[in-house]
């Protein structure tokens, strides 16, 4: 997605400032709807469960399961995210625990 909101989202996700993220998508996901607002809705939730996960495991992947009820339905390419990669990556930074920082695949 090429909006101002997003590119200053990826920049936090990228310095693993999770809450950030949350916080720069937030105001946009409320004017979204549609896939695009599952998209941007999903994201929000994978970087507060990556957030969540430096204190509470069980928190960070119930964020992560509500996620994936936004997610899932969308192409595995939607916007020029790969979504099915930022699920798995994401996924993998969890099972690997606190502190880590999963890529955020573009295209």
């Amino acid at each position: 997605m090429n909006r101002p909101e997003y590119v200053e989202a990826l920049e936090l996700w990228r310095q693993g400032r999770f809450w950030e993220v949350h916080e720069a998508l937030e105001p946009l996901w409320q004017q979204l709807s549609g896939a695009d607002r599952e998209l941007t809705h999903g994201v929000i939730l994978l970087a507060a469960a990556l957030h969540k996960a430096k204190d509470n495991p069980r928190g960070g992947w119930r964020n992560f399961h509500k996620a994936l009820k936004h997610l899932e339905g969308l192409p595995a390419t939607y916007r020029g995210i790969r979504v099915a990669a930022l699920i798995e990556a994401t996924r993998q930074a969890l099972e690997k625990g606190p502190g880590q920082v999963p890529p955020f695949p573009l295209l």
